[in-house]
């Protein structure tokens, strides 16, 4: 069994299924006040070294976003176009690199949810950070949680964005639906999360983001993932 190392947590005791979004606010800014903890690839692959020790981390930051629907609350994606340099057609939260006018995390992660999806700025209320993630591909990613209230307008960039797809809440926050898989590629292999919806592969640094925001949600209460004997090929 694995669970990240929160010793200073213990969330909210609470029901994961049925929860709304006020109390997730609440407990979010309950935990900000601890914030601390450094999440990445590296926690489940700590002999992979994939990133040059030396190569300074690139700067990025996603929006988490959690839409107040009346059939219950969802969280929204994107997949990413197959062209793309980086996680190309993979599933991913919107965001992406710092920009030199960015103020701050919340500020990318805004800026980028505008420009690749076409929800601005006023549709999304702030709630809270969770933990930097660390990519394999040299990257510090902030994740920056935010609740959208419908009706609101999507116009995807078609150059970055393939799709935009929402998942139900109560079906991210049901560890049954989390799993553990390896992967190979480069001659490694990696141990990665994986929370397939339908026909839609949530994994990797999208999933090891929103298993922490799982966690830090349950706290105590968090249950493991379970660990898949097989390999998947990228």
């Amino acid at each position: 069994m694995f669970l990240s190392h929160r010793s200073h947590w213990a969330g909210g005791h609470i029901n994961m299924i049925t929860m709304d979004l006020n109390e997730i606010a609440k407990l979010l800014k309950s935990y900000n006040s601890n914030i601390g903890d450094e999440q990445g690839d590296h926690v489940l692959n700590p002999h992979n070294k994939r990133r040059s020790a030396d190569e300074p981390l690139k700067p990025a930051a996603v929006l988490v976003p959690l839409v107040n629907r009346d059939a219950g609350p969802t969280v929204l994606f994107t997949q990413r176009t197959d062209h793309l340099d980086h996680h190309p057609g993979q599933v991913s939260f919107p965001g992406g690199h710092v920009d030199k006018g960015d103020t701050s995390a919340e500020e990318t992660a805004l800026r980028e949810t505008d420009e690749e999806v076409g929800i601005h700025r006023r549709h999304i209320q702030l709630i809270g950070r969770i933990d930097t993630y660390l990519t394999s591909t040299g990257f510090s990613v902030t994740p920056v949680v935010g609740l959208i209230e419908p009706p609101f307008e999507i116009n995807p960039d078609p150059v970055e964005v393939a799709e935009v797809f929402e998942v139900p809440l109560s079906f991210l926050f049901d560890a049954a639906n989390h799993s553990r898989v390896i992967y190979s590629k480069d001659n490694e292999h990696w141990d990665t999360y994986d929370m397939p919806y339908n026909r839609y592969r949530i994994w990797g640094v999208t999933a090891g983001m929103f298993r922490n925001f799982y966690e830090i949600i349950a706290g105590d209460d968090a249950q493991p993932a379970t660990i898949l004997d097989r390999k998947q090929a990228i």
